[in-house]
């Protein structure tokens, strides 16, 4: 897929199935026949919250992922549980922008581009 107005779609359509996400708000959304930008909050079945932020743009074959912050917080002391992030402030890293807080601020690991669709997919997995 390669169209932002049905990769649009098709993250909305996730977030309503997925059985990880007790609900939802978008809080930004954009979509053009080029490109598109994307930011939900959303709240997990076991209280938890997450932000989604995504900025993507249409790719020969397949959508492509231009930047991102997604942040998954505990419910009980909303500490930082994990942060994606490709921001490019961690050089040191292989995988240079792409990292992941986990923990808290100072731990930061190498990380992979993540899609709102891969971080559900992970999320899924760990929850």
């Amino acid at each position: 897929m390669n169209d932002p107005v049905a990769y649009l779609d098709a993250i909305k359509l996730r977030l309503i199935a997925s059985p990880i996400i007790a609900e939802y708000r978008i809080v930004k959304e954009r979509a053009t026949r080029t490109d598109g930008y994307l930011r939900v909050r959303a709240t997990l079945v076991n209280g938890d919250s997450l932000e989604l932020v995504e900025a993507f743009e249409r790719g020969r074959s397949e959508i492509v992922v231009l930047d991102y912050r997604h942040q998954w917080m505990d419910a009980v002391q909303s500490r930082l549980r994990r942060r994606w992030d490709g921001a490019p402030h961690h050089p040191e890293l292989s995988g240079f922008p792409h990292h992941v807080h986990a923990e808290n601020e100072e731990h930061v690991i190498a990380g992979h581009p993540m899609s709102i669709l891969a971080i559900l997919d992970e999320l899924e997995r760990l929850t």
